[in-house]
């Protein structure tokens, strides 16, 4: 068996896949390839796919699947797996430091230390006692409930597909679920429904004028929309780790916008991530194997 690691791992991963077959990073060899390991970078299309003649099983290191065309693999025979879990901790942990980031006027008051400026006089507000509202309450999700709920945040959130959670007082309607909120932390997949869905009618929904965090998916913010609702200050900061490419476009609106922060697509990348992700993957070639799928 042949497996092709396609993206950037930890280092140690190749070593722990030997067991299973044959390991390389040679991308030229996608013909030849029974496993392809992928991250974000790799876009597993239809053209992809039919190029790799003999796929039998493509796992994502991360959550989300959307750079994989799974109903396509399907209709191949091809498996599609990924690592749910592994990623939780470091993006929960991204989201929670955008977070607390915004109140604290962190960058500010870096940028005006490094350019000669003593902000003493500059006021911050703190996560104690606010609404936070979750889209989505998944893995990460419930992780930055937990860190919220240590800072004494009410947590509320909206799920399409849970209704009733531990880790926040579950609301009936995204609408309802923004609407008193001073932060929204965004953890949706890419769906045709959730593709914009923080745009002009939900923003108007929003009584707080929050600070909205998204470590989900870039394309479920619509990007104009956003541009303009904080000039018009109905948003009072976005703060992203995801774009709707990686690196965005230089004509992305919210390059050029003030009161945002952002991070190049960071979410996972910690080294212990890394090292989970490599872990789950094996977990999951080892009983494919041993199930006789592979």
């Amino acid at each position: 068996m042949l497996l092709l690691i396609s993206d950037a791992f930890d280092a140690t991963l190749p070593d722990l896949l030997q067991e299973f077959g044959e390991v390389t990073e040679d991308t030229s060899r996608l013909a030849e390839a029974d496993v392809v390991l992928v991250r974000s970078k790799t876009r597993c299309t239809r053209e992809y796919i039919d190029s790799a003649l003999n796929l039998k099983l493509i796992i994502r290191g991360g959550v989300g699947i959307d750079n994989i065309d799974s109903a396509y693999a399907s209709e191949k025979g091809i498996l599609v797996r990924n690592t749910p879990k592994s990623s939780s901790i470091a993006v929960a942990e991204l989201a929670f430091a955008l977070m607390i980031s915004v109140p604290t006027n962190l960058i500010r008051m870096h940028n005006g230390m490094k350019e000669g400026q003593w902000l003493k006089k500059e006021k911050r507000t703190e996560l104690y006692g606010k609404r936070l509202a979750l889209l989505g309450i998944g893995n990460i999700a419930r992780m930055v409930a937990a860190r919220a709920k240590a800072f004494g945040m009410e947590v509320v959130a909206y799920d399409k597909y849970v209704s009733t959670s531990d880790a926040a007082d579950m609301k009936d309607s995204v609408e309802e679920a923004v609407k008193d909120a001073h932060y929204i932390s965004m953890h949706l997949p890419l769906t045709d429904e959730t593709r914009g869905i923080v745009g002009a009618d939900l923003i108007s929904k929003m009584t707080k004028r929050p600070v909205i965090i998204n470590t989900g998916r870039g394309p479920c913010v619509d990007a104009e929309a956003m541009k303009k609702a904080l000039a018009d200050g109905e948003v009072s900061w976005y703060a992203t780790d995801v774009y709707p490419s990686d690196p965005p476009a230089d004509d992305y609106p919210l390059l050029s916008c003030d009161r945002v922060t952002l991070t190049p697509h960071v979410g996972a990348n910690t080294e212990e991530n890394l090292l989970r992700i490599g872990g789950e993957a094996a977990d999951i070639l080892r009983e494919l194997v041993q199930g006789g799928a592979l």
